[in-house]
């Protein structure tokens, strides 16, 4: 009974973790093992899969630079989307934070609106905003601004548009929860001591945000990267993202250990990029974040 005693303790955590486990092994790293496996097979000229141990499918994604360049051009889009969201998240973030008003509620759940609503619904918004028949065009015609439709859809430019639209309320979010928890002692007391309305700010408050705008440009640049809706609605032939390969390999071409490959690399890639993150800032502030 001593002994069953003191080993209790010690199980009692694994015990309450156990669920939590097995679904984190069952619905994630059991199929990242499937595709870890399909990524060594080969697809047959008959269509279907050869298993064994082949490197042809990493051969072809590591040393293909249509497939460099895409990834390149992915991580870039994710980057400067990221960069806006940050330019344009920050200024509402402060608002929420710093507002007395008692809407205060009111104004965070109009922030999360949005994820009410269907993603794909409201990407696909911005076709009939910027089509050709959209309300841009029919206005800027109205006022006789232009004489015919602007081409503006299906370019690098509206992808852009399309992801900052889905990522901003992430970067608000985030951003929000950490100016919310600044003291604002700290800012009266610079203030106090001499410093101007800026000073304050820039002395205090942005450094205190940086975790905020840390976590939220992980989570809007992990999410940009790893989309494929975006690029396939507002995108053109050539503004694909290295998720449209992966769709395009298993999908259209039935090529799953070619797009097992594909997946894994991006994987790997905005692996490297959490781990970064999680060595300069903590990955504890993204659950922070959802508190």
């Amino acid at each position: 009974m001593a002994a069953s005693d003191a080993e209790a303790p010690g199980a009692r955590p694994w015990m309450l973790l156990s669920p939590a486990l097995a679904s984190v092994t069952l619905l994630l790293a059991v199929p990242v093992c499937f595709i870890a496996v399909y990524s060594f097979w080969l697809r047959t000229a008959a269509g279907g899969e050869q298993p064994g141990f082949y490197l042809d499918n990493w051969i072809e994604v590591l040393t293909d630079r249509f497939y460099r360049d895409i990834l390149f051009q992915t991580l870039r889009i994710a980057a400067v989307s990221t960069a806006l969201c940050i330019l344009l998240g920050y200024v509402p973030a402060y608002f929420i934070a710093r507002s007395t008003t008692r809407h205060k509620t009111l104004l965070i759940l109009l922030l999360m609106l949005p994820f009410w609503i269907s993603y794909i619904i409201r990407t696909m918004s911005w076709i009939n905003i910027l089509g050709v028949s959209g309300a841009l065009n029919v206005f800027l015609m109205w006022i006789g601004v232009i004489s015919e439709p602007l081409q503006i859809l299906y370019n690098e430019g509206t992808v852009i548009l399309g992801l900052v639209h889905f990522l901003l309320p992430f970067m608000i979010l985030n951003i929000y929860v950490s100016l919310d928890g600044i003291d604002p002692n700290l800012t009266d007391a610079a203030r106090s001591l001499g410093a101007t309305g800026w000073q304050s700010f820039r002395e205090v408050t942005l450094p205190l945000s940086v975790p905020g705008l840390a976590a939220g440009s992980l989570l809007c640049f992990v999410l940009g990267a790893g989309t494929y809706i975006t690029p396939m609605i507002l995108g053109g032939p050539r503004d694909a993202m290295f998720a449209n390969l992966v769709f395009e390999a298993i999908i259209t071409q039935l090529d799953w250990p070619l797009g097992s490959a594909l997946s894994l690399a991006l994987l790997v890639i905005l692996g490297g990029v959490v781990m970064l993150y999680t060595r300069y800032a903590g990955i504890g502030q993204l659950a922070k974040s959802f508190r």
